[in-house]
């Protein structure tokens, strides 16, 4: 792998925050997202060790993993922001890993996973930060995320149950009893108020040094999607508690990684899920909903192919029939 910067001197101050970036082919998102951290109020270390800025800010760095972007990003980077530590490690390591990656190479006393299509305001990493340093039992959170059009994304969460396996993110939710997925999106405590919940997803998630170190990193059996949610699991099995902070506010664009990648998208989301549930719940309620999954995207397969058929859009339909077939063989052979 090649660091795009200067060893790090001897002569680093502690540094209180890492900020961890895994980035694939969204340059001017990035930028946008390095930008708003530059405006926060940080001391930002640079890769040569010098930490500029008043002494009572937070000391932080920034690390970005380039997942092998052809985009022009890690030149980008390198020219604009010589203050992060980039990480091109020639090959698109995928999200888990990347962050993997950078949470090896971190220093700092709290490590913030952030994707890069998000946008920091105002205080909401010293906010973050404070909040752990108030309460020493809490070993993960997460801010209020929103959307761009300034609405809560719903980024909190309870565990999911057996139940929520056929009926979250499947075509069966639009039938699934309210107080179901009430509970488990945490619809019933305040958008903006702070609370402990069981996870929080990965878009921004910081947590403390001492939580890395003792559960270890991001399971690399999730390529993406739920590798948040068994990294949060690990850590309250280990003795912490995980909360959400309203008073930080993060703006998350969403998708605009995995939405080059549609198929494969559908494909390491169910994936996940299976691995989840095999892992937490048992072999057998893994299996059923394999079963439960292949069945459903068989039955939306031929209803897309049977719209096609009757000459509505016809392209559309059919994208989703080789997307579905795809993710069929993909479960298929576990």
């Amino acid at each position: 792998m090649t660091e795009h910067s200067p060893a790090v001197s001897a002569a680093i101050p502690a540094i209180d925050l890492s900020l961890l970036i895994v980035s694939w082919n969204v340059r001017d998102l990035l930028i946008a997202c390095l930008e708003s951290i530059a405006a926060s109020p940080l001391a930002l270390v640079a890769p040569g060790g010098t930490a500029p800025g008043d002494g009572d800010l937070l000391c932080a760095e920034v690390i970005v993993v380039d997942s092998a972007s052809s985009d022009g990003t890690p030149a980008l980077v390198a020219e604009q922001f010589p203050w992060v530590r980039l990480f091109a490690p020639g090959e698109n390591v995928g999200f888990t890993r990347g962050n993997n990656l950078a949470l090896a190479a971190a220093r700092g006393r709290h490590l913030l996973l952030l994707n890069p299509d998000t946008v920091v305001h105002d205080d909401a990493l010293p906010t973050l930060v404070a909040y752990l340093d108030a309460h020493p039992q809490v070993g993960i959170a997460g801010p209020r995320v929103l959307n761009a059009d300034g609405t809560t994304q719903s980024t909190r969460r309870r565990f999911p149950t057996a139940l929520t396996a056929f009926f979250e993110s499947t075509w069966l939710q639009g039938y699934a009893p309210r107080r179901l997925l009430d509970r488990f999106y945490v619809a019933d405590l305040p958008d903006d108020g702070t609370f402990e919940v069981d996870w929080v997803q990965g878009c921004a998630l910081i947590a403390r040094r001492a939580v890395y170190e003792q559960i270890g990193g991001l399971d690399e059996g999730y390529v993406m999607f739920s590798e948040e949610l068994d990294w949060c699991r690990r850590a309250k099995d280990a003795g912490w508690r995980v909360a959400y902070v309203g008073a930080a506010r993060i703006t998350h664009y969403g998708g605009q990684s995995t939405a080059q990648v549609e198929t494969r998208k559908h494909i390491h989301f169910q994936q996940s899920k299976l691995r989840y549930f095999r892992t937490y719940h048992g072999r057998a309620l893994a299996l059923a909903l394999r079963l439960f999954l292949l069945v459903s995207y068989g039955l939306q397969m031929a209803l897309e192919g049977a719209k096609g058929a009757l000459g509505h859009k016809r392209a559309l339909r059919r994208a989703r029939v080789c997307t579905y077939w795809a993710v069929i063989r993909a479960l298929a052979r576990g």
